[in-house]
């Protein structure tokens, strides 16, 4: 292909090709010769022009195919424009020669044809310059149509329009041969001839005044009868040009001279409108004949030329336009209002003529109001529409009231007007919906009267008007929420309140149904006891419908249809009234069979359509049930449902025999049972009815082969169990288009009705499958039949196989007993079951059955295959497949093959060929190419020669429809074959006339199977594959350039499909050039493929493609696209404009993701570009005055643009390019800013800097910043904030939000220490305050309450006054939602209470936390009342500014918080606590509403928590009062069961108990969330409730609960640790590990406390005893010279350490420490027994010494206990009696610490015991004189052991005390004689007792006197010791030591105290 990239034909090269190839190469020369031309100079192309021109007519001869013509044509006339035109005479000459010739031959006709186009092309091009040759030439083509079949014809009429087009005026000779030639090809038997012919005249009407004046009504007549029989093409062709030329004639200025202007007819408005109507409602065929057949009534329009008329009636106010549209408003609305209602009844006479009609006339008023028109024009249609019902309400009214004669006349005047009625009813919902929140000044305005007229026909006696009228509700419902409840409520007591009218229990049901099913679009929802109301209220009208036989059926439709309606409210309404529901199922069926017998014998027809009503308004309602609770229908609730079934299926059987019994008037109620009924076991699970399959069978069968059933309805019936796909090839009957909501009554047929609303008013509450449009439920008879079929091939599957094939052979036999159009219609309905169970048993993986099951099911769709229908053809093809996929088996599977083989082989007939040739596709789809090549070989060759059947263009379309399917399903199986199949498709793409476009369309599928085929190997660049690629890119190029729409559909989705996998060979700029001109194009399908691969461009080059839409923009001349100025908005404006007019949500979905992806790539190289878009639409229909105010600082840029239309009227105020943009597509322009925002973020740092970025702008003019445009951003956030819309001012909120956070910290340079925002706060608090007004929406006040607190946080107000006005606004709301739940909005569902009050505790804790923690940062004590009051009365703002401003509501929160933060916890417990929750709900929400409260409690539980642990830090933990601190509240609190006595007197908690709780449940919400954080756990909530962890143990009191806790410790920081390890997120980490630090220090406080603390000692005690007392026992034994061991003394001491701690009196540990103690004693005791012989013996004084050292250094309550105490004494006697010197000194010396103790219960059981033991042995001194230095000390140790008893003894004691030790001393003394030669050791007792006398005497006088007196031996021997004494002073007796060093030389003197 290459080679045929020349100026000139490469004739060598193109010689040695084939035929099929030199078609592909003369092609692509053409292709690229034309882009040549267009860049060489003039001069070259001059220089070759010669041969060129030779070349390019040489081609003429060579029949080209019409690709190749068309661009010959071109060639030649580009070629003629650039060069020379002295030979262009001869180039025409020549074509019209080719035109005159003879030859008539079938291989000529290709020659002729180019010979046609290139003159048109060549005129088109050079126009005037060609002179006068134009006549010839037009006469010339004009004779040669005389004999010219189709395609010539075709051409011709292409042909001429380019002349015309070419010419202009100049050719006006011509006008009239021309418009005569078009006026006959506009009624062509071919379609694409009256498509071109329609063409033709739209360019002849340019400058043809006759045609939209003169004779205007010819046209119209000529364009009706177009219509007839005409095709979707031909409808949007013709309808085109009668719009235009009929908008032409209202406008038109007509030119000329007074003369001309004379013989110009003016046409008025009304004039053009009557001619329209007569179309309409006559057709073609002229008033008189019409009207003369309609008074016979045998007339009726047919449909084609009304929805044809229909189209006019759209294009021709589209060309007008909105402006127009919207001054002529009301005599438009009026005139196309009357259609419905002609003033001939016989125009209506048809209730399928008047539903048709209808739908006609609400899709003019959709199409043009509502998409024309700017939301204020709309706001203004609504009020005339509400005039125009008011109008027609005042006729019923008087026809109503009137009793005379003329009533009849009156009743027929209301039946005419019910159907303008519902047109005016469906628009204004319509309307309204649309509109959404922004109508809401219209409900509030009572002069409108809007809801009044609604509810005022509310009692229409129409039907049809009533469900209009309800449907009308809806959609306002729908649009305003905060009107659903007051609408329910009204609508409610009306119902109750007129229960004895037939139309009002009828119509007010149907309002409240409809309303009841607006509740699943608005997320507010209503309050929860609405239920309860409607529930009773059902049962009422059902228990009462028996009362009055006048209300009986709408009473019993109408308590059905209102439960049927309270079950879309879902399961958590639904469940409270469950056990009522089933008990009327149960009640409405007999009990029995028998029952039922009865009800036979007994019923008249009345009662038994009330019983049918009623049972199949039970049915309907458990339907319901099933389809909107499924999580109600537990095992037992199943159960409970299953016992009426049997009934209601005998009751089917029977119906047939109840009908011969009753008649007709039965009839529609018991196809409504049949239906209802149907439709409810689609639902169940077969096992539920299996009892009844065999009944149920025998009834599907007899309905599907009734007699009575004339209408085959296959549109509706099929296509479900077509393969999407395949549906296709039957274009353009099922495809989507904008017309679809008119078309579809063509595809019905003329016998069946359009959907409407009246014929199962049970679908008002269903949501609409198509969108927002009304519901359009089939009429019964057709419903019955679709769920019939359904439920066939479920019952089917599951009896038993002799029945199954009983039931099928039932069905073949009654297919051949009947004949002609009924067998047509039982074959659909028989053929659609078997599908509908061969699809089911596939689904379900089952098995068909017997062999002979395979011939019966082979017999049906082999005979559906060869039907004449092309649709059941579809369906048989896909139940073939299904049939080989169920049996699955290879053989059967190759036998099915073979049979279509066969048949195609043989079968010379359309019909049967397509059939199989679908079939053999449908096989490879669902069984992958059939296993063998061979099959596949043999397909590919069959498909192939079928595809070449240029005899017949539905062959090749189905053969090339199924080739794609195999190419598809083959996979890599095909590679073999691409070649050749691509040889193929570009032989036929070149040679396929383009009037069969359903051939183009299959060659498109198949080309587009191919390329997904190839795939990434498109990119290779070996010769075969650069081959492959070309051809492919070659055949796109081919579909571009067709003029079917769709085929260029498949050329986009093509080129999509090869830039995904080879892009760099795809020419980028001539696909974005080919999407940019098909942006707007009418067929819907096109737009989609525009979109759907813009879409994909746009993800990978979104620049490039912006740009290239740009220069292709501006190098037209032509404007590419009238509705998209891309020129002046670039792609991106053309995308937004597109998306307001734009009504496909598919597409607009699209149109979205597009712009997304390009704003991503794009927004911040072309800010100013998307900021200006984004403010254009916002302030295109903004009309506050307030938005003037939003910036004082900068002058408005002046917009450009032109007006969009050129027939719109221009208007005062400036142009925008967006005119009047919808609420919706303002929305997206604001989250496109939010988008922008983040975008920049990511970006340079300077768009948040602006002194950078003034710095960066001054460097180069081309910068562009976010800051710099902060002005715009405050303006539209505005703007939008303070819309009508509800949903723009979330947007706008959020896009405050945004701002705020993102510019908070941005300085102002120009006043350091000052930021940005400042200047705007004023625009901040406007933009607030409406959000918080009494009837703003909660979602909406819950945004703003958002914006409040991060506005307040951000720290960008410093004066506390100026921030009070926002924080104002937070204390309002503080205000609203103390009441509580019960207090707040009934106008919506509790949750929303829910939200609203959550959302302003949230606010109010974002606050609090920013307070404290500026707080904190400026460590500052917090303030006290006085301070605060001070704070604020100066209003100056310190940092505790913010804190004074919470501290004054902040007892107040604190209880709030506590209450959601219960409520929180409450809710978040798993389902198996359900029970334990509280009946009544918590503090914000309610038991009912608990699983839709959650949500919220979810989104703002964090802050809340994080709030509360602050609050409770800064009290300490030592405030058990909430109110601490705001005890002078003046508005009450809601009252909560957190830490309050209950109602039940519960006792009142302590302090520590309350903080305990909250310690508690702040810390078990902590862990709850972070041990399982989920994947939605937002980055702030784990933030937040790490800090809330960090604030809780900031303080000690928390910090000693975890510290003692160590198994809380450790399960929180197990939790910690799994946050670190699962979020990256260095704040989360950081927070996480300063918790865990936190938790350490607690445990190290504990650790420390414990270390001073007695408890701890408990631990350690029995250790530190065990080992000082171990080491004293293995270490006390008797050294020689009675030596203490040091570690002995060491011992002592630590137990004297020991046992006087503090710790073994602290109140906590005492007990402990004393039983310690004790065992510690009692092991010291048990020493003195030895364990063995062998262990050395113990040294008593050391244990004795221990011993003392507990009585001594302990409490008294260790050692008095008796059993220690005696055995303690009694080891102090055993020591007296031991022998040993040393031992009875040191027991004398602890004895007398002992006796010295202060406590006398420690001390007088030891003197009791031994003081007398003691005395004795003293007084044996007189018997045994001391002998050595040893037993002077043990008596010196024992007198000073009795003095101590004498100074301890009480008073009256111690005189006999000092009368026993006197003596003793006495008898220690020596006389004079005695004393001189005593001994030493005598000397000294002498000395010591003498002395101790001395110092006794004085003390005790008395008993010393009196003793001495009584004694006269003691008083001698007293006398002669003192004598003796005085001598011995004389003469200078030495003393003994003893007094100054006594006991020096003691052998056991220690060296410390231990007592």
């Amino acid at each position: 292909m290459e080679l045929a990239h020349s100026l000139l034909l490469n004739e060598e090269a193109y010689n040695q090709l084939g035929e099929v190839q030199k078609a592909e190469f003369i092609f692509e020369w053409l292709r690229y010769l034309e882009k040549l031309l267009l860049a060489t100079s003039r001069n070259d192309v001059r220089e070759k022009q010669k041969t060129l021109v030779e070349q390019l007519l040489s081609l003429l001869n060579s029949s080209p195919g019409p690709p190749t013509r068309k661009l010959l044509a071109k060639n030649l006339a580009i070629l003629y424009s650039i060069g020379d035109t002295f030979s262009v005479h001869e180039a025409i000459d020549k074509c019209n020669d080719l035109i005159r010739s003879k030859d008539d031959s079938p291989s000529y006709l290709p020659t002729k044809l180019a010979a046609v186009v290139c003159l048109g092309s060549l005129y088109k091009k050079l126009g005037r310059i060609l002179g006068n040759t134009f006549t010839d030439t037009v006469g010339n083509i004009l004779k040669a149509m005389k004999s010219a079949e189709s395609q010539g014809r075709y051409e011709i009429m292409l042909s001429l329009q380019n002349i015309l087009n070419g010419l202009g005026a100049a050719a006006a000779p011509c006008h009239r041969d021309v418009y005569k030639a078009a006026r006959s090809c506009l009624t062509d038997r071919s379609m694409a001839v009256r498509c071109a012919a329609a063409k033709c005249l739209l360019e002849l009407q340019n400058e043809a005044i006759f045609m939209w004046s003169t004779d205007l009504d010819s046209v119209a007549t000529l364009c009706f009868k177009s219509f007839e029989g005409s095709n979707y093409d031909v409808r949007i062709s013709v309808s085109k040009l009668l719009g235009i030329i009929l908008a032409k004639a209202v406008i038109s200025k007509h030119p000329g001279t007074a003369a001309s202007r004379q013989s110009i007819r003016r046409v008025s408005l009304e004039e053009v409108l009557e001619l329209l109507g007569t179309g309409f409602l006559r057709g073609s065929s002229g008033f008189l004949r019409a009207s003369g057949d309609m008074l016979k009534g045998t007339s009726s329009v047919s449909r084609d030329v009304r929805v044809g008329v229909t189209q006019a009636y759209v294009v021709f106010v589209s060309t007008l336009g909105g402006a127009w549209l919207e001054k002529n408003f009301a005599a438009f609305f009026s005139h196309i209002l009357s259609l419905a209602s002609p003033s001939h009844p016989k125009a209506t006479q048809t209730q399928i003529d008047a539903v048709c009609c209808r739908r006609c006339v609400s899709f003019i008023l959709r199409t043009t109001i509502g998409g024309l028109l700017g939301e204020k024009a709309q706001l203004a249609a609504v009020k005339d529409i509400c005039q125009a019902i008011w109008k027609l309400k005042k006729v019923m009214d008087a026809v109503m009231s009137d009793g005379n004669l003329e009533t009849r006349l009156g009743s027929t005047d209301v039946a005419a007007s019910q159907h303008m009625l519902v047109c005016a009813l469906q628009e204004l919902g319509n309307l309204i919906h649309n509109l959404g929140t922004t109508a809401a000044p219209l409900l509030q305005d009572s002069s409108t009267g809007l809801l009044d007229s609604i509810l005022s026909v509310i009692l229409h006696p129409s039907i049809s008007v009533r469900l209009a009228a309800a449907w009308c509700l809806h959609c306002i419902a729908v649009a305003l929420p905060s009107y659903l409840t007051p609408l329910l409520d009204r609508c409610l007591e009306r119902l109750t309140g007129h229960k004895s009218s037939p139309e009002a229990v009828t119509g007010f049901s149907f309002a409240v149904a409809a309303l009841l099913g607006a509740v699943k679009h608005c997320p507010l929802g209503i309050p929860h006891g609405k239920g309860k109301i409607i529930m009773t209220l059902a049962e009422d009208l059902l228990c009462s419908a028996a009362q009055n036989s006048r209300l009986s059926a709408q009473r019993t439709q109408a308590g059905w249809l209102l439960i049927s309606a309270l079950m879309t409210l879902g399961p958590a309404v639904v469940s409270h009234h469950l056990a009522r529901v089933l008990l009327l199922w149960k009640c409405v069926f007999p009990a029995s069979p028998k029952d039922l017998e009865t009800e036979k014998s007994r019923g008249d027809s009345f009662t038994w359509q009330v019983t049918l009503e009623g049972r199949a308004g039970a049915l309907c309602a458990i339907k319901s049930f099933v389809s909107h609770c499924g999580d109600l229908l537990t095992e037992e609730v199943t159960q409970r449902l299953l016992p009426p079934l049997p009934c209601a299926v005998d009751l089917l059987t029977q119906l047939s025999s109840i009908l011969k019994m009753y008649g007709s008037p039965l009839k529609t109620p018991s196809v409504v049972y049949r239906q209802r009924l149907y439709e409810l076991l689609i639902l169940l699970p077969p096992e539920t009815y299996e009892g009844n399959l065999c009944a149920i069978l025998r009834e599907l069968a007899a309905d599907l082969t009734a007699p009575d059933i004339q209408v085959a309805a296959s549109t509706f019936l099929l296509p479900p169990l077509c393969h999407q796909d395949d549906l296709l090839i039957l274009s353009p009957f099922l495809q989507e288009t904008d017309h679809r909501f008119i078309e579809e009554q063509l595809l019905l047929g003329n016998g069946v009705a359009c959907g409407s609303l009246e014929y199962d008013p049970y679908s008002i509450y269903e949501k609409d499958v198509e969108g927002d449009s009304v519901p359009k439920p089939l009429p019964p008879a057709l419903s019955v039949i679709s769920s019939a079929s359904k439920l066939f091939g479920v019952v089917c599957a599951h009896v038993g196989e002799t029945q199954r094939l009983l039931i099928l052979e039932q069905l073949l036999d009654s297919i051949k007993h009947t004949k002609g159009a009924r067998q047509q219609v039982v074959q659909l309905h028989v053929v659609s079951s078997v599908s509908s169970f061969l699809k089911y048993v596939a689904g379900s993986k089952g098995c068909l059955g017997p062999e002979e099951m395979k011939r019966f099911a082979l017999t049906l769709v082999m005979g559906a295959l060869e039907s004449p229908n092309p649709l059941l053809r579809c369906a048989a093809a896909e139940s073939w497949a299904r049939l080989a996929q169920v049996v699955d088996d290879g053989a059967f599977t190759a036998g099915l093959a073979q049979v279509s083989f066969d048949k195609l082989k043989s079968a010379r007939d359309v019909v049967t060929r397509t059939g199989h040739s679908l079939a053999l596709g449908s096989l490879h789809r669902y069984l992958g190419g059939i296993s063998s090549s061979q099959h596949l070989n043999s397909c590919i060759g069959i498909l192939y020669t079928l595809a070449q059947d240029s005899t017949s263009p539905d062959v090749q379309t189905w053969a090339l429809h199924s080739l794609s399917l195999i190419i598809d399903s083959a996979g890599p199986l095909y590679y073999v074959h691409v070649e050749p199949t691509l040889s193929l498709i570009i032989m036929l793409l070149l040679n396929v006339p383009p009037t069969h476009a359903e051939v183009h369309q299959s060659l498109g599928r198949c080309l587009n199977a191919l390329i997904t085929t190839l795939g990434p190997e498109l990119q290779g660049n070996s010769t075969s594959i650069s081959t492959l690629r070309t051809s492919c890119l070659l055949g796109c190029a081919v579909m571009q350039d067709n003029p079917d729409c769709l085929v260029q559909a498949q050329a986009i989705s093509c080129l999509q499909q090869l830039h995904m996998f080879a892009p760099r060979h795809v020419n980028l700029s001539s696909l974005v050039s080919c999407l940019c001109v098909n942006l707007c194009s009418p067929y819907l399908l096109l737009r989609r493929a525009v979109l759907a691969c813009l879409r994909q461009l746009v993800q990978r080059e979104a620049a490039e493609v912006s740009e290239h839409a740009v220069m292709l923009a501006k190098d037209s001349r032509e404007e590419l696209t009238p509705d998209a100025n891309i020129r002046e908005v670039g792609l991106e404006g053309a995308l937004l404009i597109l998306l307001d007019k734009e009504t496909d949500e598919r597409l607009c979905h699209d149109i979205k993701e597009t712009l997304n992806y390009m704003l991503t790539s794009m927004a911040v190289e072309k800010l100013s570009l998307w900021l200006k878009l984004c403010k254009d639409v916002l302030a295109a229909s903004a009309d506050f005055t307030a938005v003037t105010c939003v910036d004082t600082m900068q002058e408005e840029e002046g917009d450009k643009g032109d007006d969009a239309s050129v027939l719109t009227t221009r208007r005062d105020e400036k142009s925008h390019p967006f005119t009047n943009p919808r609420w919706a597509t303002r929305v997206f322009a604001a989250e496109c800013v939010c988008r922008i925002i983040n975008q920049c973020e990511n970006a340079n740092s300077a768009h948040f800097d602006i002194a950078l970025a003034q710095e960066m702008k001054k460097r180069d003019s081309r910068n562009d910043f976010l800051v710099l445009h902060l002005a715009d951003l405050i303006r539209m956030a505005f703007m939008a904030a303070t819309d009508h819309s509800d949903q723009l001012r979330l947007s706008g909120l959020e896009m405050l939000l945004v701002v705020i956070r993102r510019f908070a910290t941005v300085p102002e340079p120009e006043f350091p220490g000052h930021v940005i925002l400042e200047q705007y706060q004023a625009n901040v608090g406007a933009a607030l305050r409406p959000a918080f007004t009494s009837e703003t929406p909660p979602d909406v006040t819950a945004k703003a309450c958002q914006v409040c607190s991060a506005w307040i946080a951000s720290g960008v107000v410093s004066d506390l006054n100026d921030l009070r006005r926002v924080h104002q606004l937070l204390v309002s709301s503080l205000t609203k939602i103390q009441a509580g739940k019960e207090a707040l909005s009934h106008l919506y569902n509790e949750s929303a209470s829910t939200m609203e009050i959550l959302a302003v505790l949230k606010a109010w804790a974002e606050v609090y936390i920013i307070a404290v923690q500026r707080h904190k940062n400026h460590r500052q004590p917090l303030k006290t009342t006085t301070c605060l009051e001070d704070g604020i009365r100066n209003g100056s703002c310190s940092s505790d500014g913010l804190l004074d401003l919470v501290y004054a509501d902040l007892g107040t929160l604190s209880r709030l918080w506590l209450a959601a933060l219960q409520d929180f916890a409450l809710l978040t417990l798993p389902s198996e606590f359900a029970s334990q929750l509280p009946a009544e709900g918590g503090a914000f929400y309610t038991a009912e509403t608990s699983e839709n409260a959650k949500l919220h409690y979810y989104n703002s539980w964090a802050l809340i928590l994080h709030a509360t642990a602050l609050w409770l830090t800064s009290t300490g933990f030592v405030v058990a009062d909430p109110d601490e601190g705001a005890s002078n509240l003046s508005r009450p609190v809601t009252p909560t069961s957190m830490c309050q006595g209950s109602s039940s007197g519960a006792t009142i908690k302590s302090p520590e108990d309350v903080y305990t709780d909250r310690f508690h449940l702040i810390l078990g919400i902590s862990v709850e969330f972070l041990c399982s954080l989920r994947s939605d756990a937002t980055m702030e909530s784990i933030t937040a409730c790490l800090h809330a962890l960090q604030a809780l143990l900031d303080v000690p009191w928390p910090r000693s609960k975890i510290g003692s806790d160590q198994d809380l410790g450790i399960e929180l920081l197990n939790v910690l640790h799994r946050v670190i390890l699962t979020r990256e997120s260095p704040s989360i980490q950081l927070a996480s590990l300063e918790v865990v630090r936190q938790i350490i220090c607690a445990a190290q406080e504990h650790v420390k406390e414990k270390r001073r603390s007695a408890e701890g000692s408990i631990s350690i005690l029995p250790t530190i005893l065990y080992l000082t007392i171990g080491v004293l026992r293995e270490t006390a034994v008797k050294l020689p010279g009675g030596q203490l061991s040091s570690t002995v003394a060491a011992s002592l001491q630590a137990l004297k350490g020991i046992l006087s701690s503090p710790m073994a009196r602290a109140e906590k540990s005492r007990t402990a420490w004393t039983d310690l103690l004790r065992s510690a004693l009692t092991t010291i005791l048990d020493c003195w027994d030895p364990v063995d012989e062998t262990h050395q013996e113990l040294d008593e004084v050391s244990l004795l010494t221990a011993i003392t050292v507990f009585i001594l250094s302990t409490s008294p309550e260790v050692t008095t206990i008796p059993c220690l105490q005696k055995r303690c004494i009694d080891k102090f006697k055993a020591t007296l009696e031991i022998k040993d010197p040393v031992v009875q000194i040191k027991t004398y010396q602890l004895l007398h610490s002992i006796f010295q103790y202060p406590n006398p219960a420690v001390s007088y059981p030891y003197i009791y015991s031994l003081a007398s033991c003691i005395m004795e042995k003293l007084q044996e001194i007189d018997k045994r004189k001391p002998e050595n230095t040893a037993e002077l000390e043990i008596f010196q140790e024992g007198i000073k052991v009795l003095e101590t008893l004498v100074t301890v003894a009480e008073e009256h004691h111690r005189a006999q005390l000092v009368a026993c030790l006197l003596p003793i001393l006495i008898s220690f003394l020596l006389d004079e004689n005695s004393l001189g030669s005593a001994t030493s050791i005598m000397r000294n007792l002498h000395d010591f007792a003498l002395q101790n006398l001395m110092q006794i005497g004085p003390q005790y006088s008395s008993v010393f006197k009196s003793l001495v007196a009584s004694s006269p031996a003691l008083k001698a021997r007293l006398e002669a010791a003192i004598k003796g004494n005085q001598e011995s002073v004389k003469v200078k007796i030495p003393t003994s030591k003893y007094t100054k060093s006594p006991g020096k030389n003691s052998s056991i003197q220690l060296k410390t105290s231990f007592l």
